[in-house]
């Protein structure tokens, strides 16, 4: 038997945003078809040269995915998601963290997310509820 649901889609996302999610929302796809190291090592060059995203930013990010796309809204949707929304903080010139690991509490469930302010965007959770495997900061500034 199965539990109905549906899913929350956001509102009042602005149509310029909107259409900047679904401008990555393909990239954010294809991205997810790749290998773990390739998605780090194509995320690590992408973020080169953005501020970090504050968690306002990232939160309106992660928003205009889950606005635009069902496949991101939804409860398999993590990974997609994750990506689009840190790529979405790059159009508008910041980072993310951008991460993949494991629930610390059973049942076993992979995940990807992002953070900002060293904290899960979005996710409804406590901050030690996810172990890190992968992530990829925004990139340390060159002091001159």
């Amino acid at each position: 038997m199965t539990t109905p649901s549906a899913l929350d889609r956001p509102t009042g996302v602005p149509p310029a945003r909107r259409l900047a999610a679904r401008l990555v929302l393909l990239p954010a796809l294809a991205l997810s078809f790749l290998p773990p190291r390739h998605i780090r090592t194509v995320l690590e060059r992408v973020r080169r040269g953005a501020r970090p995203a504050t968690p306002a930013q990232a939160a309106a990010a992660r928003e205009a995915l889950c606005a635009v796309s069902l496949r991101c809204a939804g409860p398999r949707g993590c990974l997609p998601r994750s990506l689009g929304a840190a790529l979405l903080c790059r159009v508008y010139g910041t980072w993310p963290t951008w991460c993949t690991g494991v629930r610390t509490l059973p049942p076993f469930a992979a995940h990807a997310w992002i953070e900002a302010g060293g904290r899960p965007v979005g996710e409804g959770v406590p901050d030690d509820y996810f172990a890190r495997l992968i992530s990829v900061p925004p990139a340390r500034r060159a002091t001159t």
